[in-house]
């Protein structure tokens, strides 16, 4: 997979840091990005899968961005490469 594929989408479900979420997600699965209002009649009980069959490679909160940040495994001016990277340090992307 390369960078190129794949794009950074952020999800506000409310104002707390909590309620906001970054995304990457594959291009190839979902070219639009995710469609949050379409997800939101999911069963709550599954929507983890909906979000990984639609193209979801990564989801953290702002909480978990922040402490990412802090222990410098990304870096917030450069966040879309920064978890692009961080997904193939973790082995859930392969890179090409």
């Amino acid at each position: 997979m390369k960078l190129e594929q794949t794009a950074l989408q952020k999800i506000e479900f409310g104002n707390e840091a909590e309620d906001i979420y970054y995304c990457l997600i594959d291009t190839r699965v979902s070219p639009n990005g995710l469609n949050i209002q379409k997800m939101k009649l999911t069963d709550p009980r599954n929507i983890d899968q909906h979000f990984r069959q639609n193209g979801c490679l990564l989801m953290f909160d702002e909480n978990e961005i922040n402490e990412l940040t802090e222990r410098e495994e990304i870096h917030p001016d450069e966040l879309h490469k920064s978890l692009f990277e961080f997904a193939i340090q973790e082995k859930i992307i392969q890179p090409d």
